[in-house]
C-alpha cells in the first residue's frame, strides 16, 4: 500500500495505488460495478476503501478483473472464472520461485544453498 504522505506525482508508476474509482474501473473494464461487485464478493480482489467508504482499485486489481471477464465472457460462471484466475495467480507465484531457486542452485554450482 503506498504511503499516506508520499507524493501523488509518485504515484503514477505504482501497480498498486488505488487510482480508480468503482464507476471509473467498469468503465476501463467495459462492465458494471455489480461485476466489480461480485469478483470482491468472490475475494479475487480486495479494493481499499476511500475515507467516505467508495471503492478504489489499482491497475493490478483491473488486470486481475479483466482477466476474470474474459472467462466470464466465454461462458464460465463468475465464481469459477475467479477460482480459475486465482489459481492462475498461484501457479505464477509456484513457477516464480521455482526459477529463483534454480538460479540460486546454479550460481552454486548446484550445491544446496542455506535459506533457499
Amino acid at each position: 500500500m503506498p504511503a499516506e504522505n508520499a507524493p501523488v506525482a509518485g504515484n503514477l508508476d505504482d501497480d498498486d495505488y488505488p487510482a480508480y474509482t468503482m464507476g471509473r474501473a467498469a468503465d476501463v473494464l467495459g462492465t458494471t460495478p455489480a461485476f466489480l461487485r461480485a469478483v470482491g464478493e468472490a475475494e479475487l480482489i480486495t479494493p481499499l476503501r476511500s475515507e467516505g467508504g467508495h471503492r478504489r482499485y489499482s491497475r493490478r486489481q483491473l488486470r486481475i478483473a479483466a482477466r476474470a471477464r474474459e472467462l466470464v465472457d466465454q461462458g464460465t460462471p463468475i465464481e469459477a472464472a475467479c477460482r480459475i484466475v486465482s489459481l492462475e495467480d498461484q501457479l505464477d507465484d509456484a513457477l516464480r520461485l521455482n526459477r529463483e531457486m534454480r538460479r540460486r542452485l546454479d550460481e552454486h554450482g548446484g550445491r544446496p544453498v542455506a535459506n533457499i
